[in-house]
Formats: C-alpha cells, sequence, structure tokens
C-alpha cells in the first residue's frame, strides 16, 4: 500500500486533458449561461483564484451529491460527513463547506445559476439540495466573493450551472446505481431544442439505510428549465427546483440518539431576461428560494421522546440588475443593483395535538446593493488591472462597504500570475439576532480582508498544466457567544489568521493515461475545527478503448473532529472507479465504483464512524 501511495503521489504532478480543464483559474463563460449578478464575461481576467469543475469529471465520478466531488477537485476546500448518505439540518448535522479554513456558519455562498440557495431564519447551507444531476459545470472562487453576491460569501462561493439544450433535437442521459447499505440511486436528465425554444429537465432519487442503525436517507429532486430566444439580442428564460429529503440521524458514539430526524422541502425559482449588445451585455433576474422542515430532535437511549416537533418555514427573494459595458478596448465596466427580503418563521407543535403551538417565532430583514467592477488591459493584455467597490445597507446593521482590487500579469506564453486584495463580509442571523439566550440585536457582520498571490503555467502544448497560490485571510469581528453579567450573550470579538498555500497540476500523458493532483496547506493561529492542516488528492486515468479506470487517492493529515475534547484524525483512502461503454446507437455505459479499497477507520465528525468499503454498480444509457 506505501508504494501505491508512493506512485499515486509522484504521478500526481499530471492530468488528463479533462481534469486539465477542471483545474483552469479562468474559462470562457459560454454566452448561453446565466450568471448573475453580473460577471464580466471573461472570467480569466479576474484577479481571483477559480476553479472549474465541468460536466466530464461529474459524471465520471458517479456520485449524487456534488459535495464530494469538490472536495476531490478542488484544492483548499473540504466538506464534513457523518456518514454513508445524507447531510440532514439541525444538531448533528454535517454537509458544513469551507474554503481556506472559512466556512462555518455559512461563509461560503452555493448559488445555482446565479440564485442564491441558503435558508432563511439559520442562515445556512442546504447540502443536500446540491445535487449532481443536470449540472454542467460548477464555478468555486476561492476567497471573498462579497463584491459580486454580498453578504455569505465572505469565504468564497459555489455557483452550479446547470446543463441546457444547445443543439435542436432531444438528447439526455438516464442512470440507475445499487450498493452498499441497500442504497439505490436513479437519476434521469433531457435537454430539448427547437429552433429558439429550449428546455431541460431532470429527476433523481437516492435512498439508503446508511453506514449505521438509525441513519437512513431519502432523496427527491426535480428541476424544470425553459428558455427562449425572443432575438438576436435577448433572451428569456424560467426555472425551478423542487427537493424533498429525509434523514435520520443516530448521533454520536458517545451521545446516542434516538427517533431524531429531519424533513425538508425546498423549492427555488427564477425568471431572468437578458440582452447581446456587442458592447452591452446584461440582464435582470428574480428569483426566490423557500423551505418548510420539521425535526424531531430525538431523545437519549433511556430518555422518554420528545413530545413536540421543531417546524420552520423560511424564505429568501429578490431581484438583480446588472450591466456589462465595452465601451473600448480592453476594456469592462460592470454595474449592478441587488435586493433581496429573507426571514422566516419557526414554532413547536405538539405531537399529541399539532394546532397547539409554542416558541413561535417570525422576522426578516432587507438589504439592498449597489456595485461597480472595472477592468482594463494593457500591452495587448499582458497587464491587466481590476478595481470594484460594492455598497450593501441593511435594515438591521446600516451599511457595509466592500472593496477589491488586483491584477493580472502574462509575462509568457501560456503563463500568467495574479495578485488580489478584497473583502469579504457575513451578516448576522435571524438566529444569533433574537433567537434563544445569546440573542444580540445589534450584532454588525463579520468581515475579512484577504490577499492573494497566484501563479499559472501552461506547457507541452497545453497538455501539462500547473498552478500555485499563496493567501493571507485576516478575519474581523466575528460573532462569538460570551459571558456577559452572567449570561450568554452574542459578540462581535473574535479575530483569526489563516494562511497557506495550494498547488495543482495536471497532466495529458498520451491518448490512455492522465493524471492530476491537488495539495494544500492551512496554518491557523487557533485550532479550527474541520478545515484540515494538510489535505492531497490525486488521480490517473487509463482509458484503454472502450474502458476506463480512475483510481483516487485522498490523503488529510490533522483535522481536527472535536475541540472539547481536542481531537484529531488522520486518514489516506483510495478509490477505483471503472466503466465500460457499449458503443451503438444508444451507448450503454456499465459502471462500477469501490470508495475506501482498504478498509480504513475515520470519522470526520467525533463520534460518527465512516464507512469501511463500500461498492456502487449501475447502468446509464445516454440518448
Amino acid at each position: 500500500m506505501t508504494n501505491l501511495k508512493f506512485l499515486l503521489s509522484s504521478i500526481a504532478i499530471v492530468a488528463s486533458s479533462a481534469a486539465a480543464e477542471n483545474l483552469t483559474d479562468g474559462v470562457d463563460l459560454p454566452e448561453a449561461v446565466v450568471t448573475a449578478p453580473a460577471k464580466v464575461r471573461n472570467v480569466e481576467l479576474l484577479p481571483l483564484d477559480v476553479n472549474v469543475i465541468d460536466s466530464t469529471v461529474i459524471e465520471r465520478s458517479a456520485e449524487s451529491s456534488l459535495l464530494p466531488i469538490l472536495v476531490n477537485q478542488v484544492p483548499g476546500l473540504f466538506v464534513t460527513e457523518r456518514g454513508f448518505a445524507g447531510y440532514g439540518v439541525s444538531g448533528g448535522s454535517a454537509g458544513a463547506v469551507n474554503i481556506r479554513g472559512v466556512g462555518q456558519g455559512n461563509k461560503v455562498l452555493f448559488l445555482i445559476d446565479g440564485q442564491p440557495q441558503w435558508a432563511g431564519v439559520f442562515g445556512h447551507s442546504l447540502p443536500d439540495t446540491y445535487v449532481a444531476n443536470g449540472v454542467e459545470r460548477v464555478e468555486v472562487v476561492k476567497g471573498p466573493s462579497s463584491l459580486l453576491y454580498g453578504s455569505n460569501a465572505m469565504g468564497g462561493s459555489v455557483n452550479i450551472i446547470t446543463s441546457r439544450a444547445k443543439t435542436d433535437g432531444v438528447s439526455g442521459r438516464a442512470r440507475a446505481m445499487f450498493g452498499s447499505f441497500t442504497t439505490e440511486k436513479f437519476a434521469v436528465a433531457t435537454n430539448v431544442r427547437k429552433g429558439r425554444f429550449g428546455a431541460s429537465v431532470s429527476g433523481q432519487l437516492d435512498r439508503s439505510n446508511g453506514n449505521r442503525k438509525g441513519s437512513e436517507f431519502w432523496l427527491a429532486n426535480e428541476f424544470i428549465q425553459l428558455q427562449y430566444s425572443a432575438s438576436d439580442n435577448w433572451e428569456t428564460g424560467a426555472n425551478v427546483t423542487m427537493s424533498q429529503t429525509k434523514a435520520h440521524n443516530p448521533g454520536t458514539l458517545q451521545s446516542p440518539l434516538e427517533n431524531m430526524w429531519t424533513n425538508l422541502q425546498r423549492g427555488t425559482a427564477s425568471v431572468y431576461a437578458k440582452n447581446h449588445y456587442g458592447k452591452v451585455n446584461g440582464g435582470v433576474q428574480g428569483y426566490i428560494n423557500w423551505g418548510r422542515n420539521k425535526v424531531d430532535d430525538g431523545n437519549a437511549p433511556d430518555a422518554a421522546p420528545r413530545d413536540y416537533l421543531f417546524n420552520s418555514t423560511d424564505y429568501n427573494m429578490g431581484f438583480t440588475i446588472y450591466e456589462t459595458l465595452n465601451m473600448w478596448k480592453g476594456s469592462d465596466i460592470s454595474l449592478g443593483v441587488d435586493f433581496v427580503h429573507w426571514g422566516g418563521h419557526n414554532w413547536n407543535t405538539s405531537k399529541a395535538d399539532p394546532s397547539q403551538r409554542s416558541s413561535e417565532f417570525r422576522e426578516h430583514e432587507n438589504e439592498v446593493a449597489g456595485y461597480v467592477m472595472a477592468q482594463q488591459g494593457f500591452f495587448g493584455d499582458i497587464l491587466s488591472v481590476n478595481a470594484g467597490v460594492r455598497l450593501q445597507h441593511s435594515s438591521q446593521y446600516g451599511n457595509e462597504w466592500v472593496p477589491q482590487a488586483g491584477f493580472i500579469v502574462k509575462p509568457l506564453a501560456g503563463s500568467s500570475v495574479k495578485f488580489s486584495f478584497g473583502k469579504g463580509f457575513r451578516a448576522p442571523n435571524l438566529r444569533e439576532l433574537y433567537l434563544y439566550a445569546p440573542a444580540n440585536p445589534d450584532l454588525k457582520p463579520e468581515y475579512l480582508y484577504n490577499y492573494e498571490v497566484s501563479l499559472r503555467q501552461s506547457l507541452l502544448g497545453g497538455r501539462l498544466n500547473m498552478g500555485l497560490a499563496l493567501y493571507y485571510i485576516d478575519g474581523k469581528n466575528m460573532i462569538q457567544t460570551q459571558r456577559i453579567d452572567g449570561r450568554p450573550k452574542n459578540m462581535n470579538t473574535g479575530e483569526f489568521t489563516n494562511k497557506g498555500f495550494e498547488i495543482d497540476a495536471a497532466y495529458a500523458i498520451d491518448s490512455r493515461w492522465s493524471a492530476g493532483m491537488n495539495y494544500s496547506y492551512l496554518h491557523t493561529d487557533r485550532p479550527l475545527l474541520s478545515a484540515p492542516k494538510n489535505k492531497l488528492n490525486a488521480e490517473v486515468n487509463f482509458r484503454p478503448g472502450d474502458f476506463h479506470f480512475t483510481l483516487e487517492s485522498n490523503t488529510i493529515w490533522s483535522l481536527i473532529t472535536s475541540e472539547e475534547p481536542l481531537k484529531k484524525q488522520d486518514y489516506s483512502l483510495l478509490n477505483l472507479r471503472a466503466a465500460y461503454t457499449m458503443t451503438s446507437r444508444v451507448p450503454v455505459t456499465y459502471s462500477i465504483k469501490v470508495d475506501n479499497i482498504f478498509n480504513k477507520h475515520y470519522d470526520i465528525i467525533y463520534g460518527c464512524p465512516m464507512p469501511g468499503v463500500t461498492f456502487m454498480g449501475g447502468v446509464e444509457i445516454k440518448f
């Protein structure tokens, strides 16, 4: 096993052309993609560290959730897990995403086609709803994205771009997979295009008994998108996503639970119009994200079941208007206005009589923002300079200014050097402001300043791509609970410093062999939960004819899984993916994946053992 790990780590300085695209820090966004708020059309000109994971990698992974794929493909990104299936919400939940050690408390913003995704009352992300089915690619910005997205993008952003029909006709795929712990996964996705009209429809169903007794999980997801090109200059569209999940939680080995479950119903919808006029491009988007949740917090094995259920409804809704002007050569000036209204309602209901309510709470907040971002290329775009500022006003905390600046130098063919400085912030959520004993309605936003330098070099005609990023993060005003006059109270008192570096490499060796790796090192000024100090991912791909084999190695060092008591975890996993495609009029692919081949014992959340070796196999039909 030691030799095999060494082989993987050694080969890992190279990758496939597909992997090379995933590790690239900038790509041209196709015109058909709607992202909001506005971005300059060429993200390669942004002085930010961006990873793009395309549909090839997503499909090859055979994962139904996007989060495990992001952990493998994006250096510096980590996600908590508590078992084989399902992340859940409420006490003991998993799915917390951090980038470079910043993320807890919803400091990394997830979006679907530019639409923000988070729960209105507690401000948390919605990990079980980020499914891989029907996704064209994922854009991950490492570092503050608050200039474009405002609050909750303090540590970075993850924009999920859904697939859509680009050519006339009908295309799609259907997949069924079965595996360990009586797990079943079904997915179907279809794109239709006829002239100026297009439609995309997808659905997914996952269910599993989980790797521990009492960890059953069930999820259904439905998506529909309509697009219409009214003219060569205007495009309109709408989409709706619905998700239903139920996740059971057996607690930790130290504090087991019975009857603990969460039942979530989520929905999102948006409408948009885009314009394309050569030197002027932009649009408007209106959206709403809503949810209804029920939670039974369970009971200890020797205690009586609770006599009530926790209920909540939440929403965030708003609109964005944006325009990008290309007034002269090498210039982009982006202007935008955002408005968001968010909030929710929660209460307890008696199990004996659901009409009886208690502990009822209802509140909302409004935020409006304007931003401008300008960039200019010089000397044939050898030098590009970028700067922007955002002013966000909240009905709760007042005004927040967000500056960002940077430059890109391309001294040689295939090389680039980036420097960026930016501010990110997170507004306090309703729980921190108004709910429970520590509530403090006078809280101000948390914020950080991020300084980053990155280098990227492409060699051998683009077959070899390598990158290095160094960063320094200075966090202020962190919301922490302190004892004030003998009582707990949320206060803006915390500070932190994170610094580190990341490297990645990708190389297409020949038409059959390829390999890739990414490594991240994180140093924090204090122990930080769920943020590994060292993270190494490597993979080797082999494509002989109609077969495709992928061997992955995932290694974590110095992961703090518990603060009290202090517990650390090191582990290394080896995973195998194998697929065979019958090339015919209707291609059929048979696949199998084996995770944790050497049956390693480890946990990411203290007291929640992860599964040993697991198997999944299935079939996929493309049409």
